[in-house]
């Protein structure tokens, strides 16, 4: 099940904190930037993820003013209209390039994040699944990037005509111990611990995968 709700993204000094003056340009090329007039999204859009986890990717504007300059210097405030979830930081300045961005964390529901004046970023949450299933073949894992709710569990299952092994080489410590080389054969493992965790096959290069355990 997924749900929605709101953050608003407002340049807080909106016509007043642009540098410079009176120049022209077509955003493209060099140009004195005049007060900022618009704001353009520039990232972190139609995000999927999880309650209660920070999105992947950072949601970020961009302060233009009237010729399309770049315009620095712009306070930004990002705040919950609705819905649950939250931003860090409040308030963010755009740097040399009329960039501002936030983290946001969707909570308990999804966020349809809105910049004035008629900016709508838009994220779907749902809960994570609490077990997954990888399948150890031929010098790969499929899939090789999982997800899994802190307390849940994966299986992985061995569907190779070769030995492999399953070995993990980062993570929240301590790191589940070495299956050694098999054939066939399934390990069900739990993990309590919010993370991101790498392993990989130690016979054959390359063959690796990622998990992530999230709240």
């Amino acid at each position: 099940m997924s749900r929605a709700s709101r953050l608003t993204a407002l340049a807080a000094a909106w016509l007043a904190t642009g540098c410079g003056g009176g120049g022209s340009g077509s955003g493209t090329g060099p140009c004195t930037p005049g007060a900022a007039t618009q704001l353009v999204k520039t990232g972190g859009d139609a995000q999927v993820w999880y309650f209660n986890n920070p999105l992947p990717a950072a949601l970020s504007v961009k302060a233009l003013d009237a010729n399309n300059c770049v315009v620095p210097g712009v306070v930004v405030n990002w705040t919950v209209a609705s819905g649950g979830g939250g931003v860090s930081p409040a308030q963010s300045t755009t740097n040399a390039s009329g960039v501002a961005s936030a983290a946001d964390s969707i909570g308990s529901s999804t966020p349809a994040i809105t910049s004035l004046p008629t900016l709508t970023f838009s994220a779907t949450a749902s809960a994570a699944p609490t077990s997954e299933a990888v399948s150890v073949k031929d010098n790969f894992f499929q899939p090789n990037d999982t997800t899994v709710q802190a307390g849940g569990s994966v299986t992985w299952n061995w569907a190779g005509n070769t030995s492999h092994t399953l070995t993990f080489t980062s993570g929240p410590a301590p790191l589940p111990a070495e299956t050694t080389a098999q054939m066939t054969g399934t390990r069900t493992i739990t993990f309590n611990t919010p993370g991101t965790y790498g392993y990989r096959c130690t016979i054959h290069s390359g063959m690796s995968g990622t998990l992530n355990v999230v709240h």
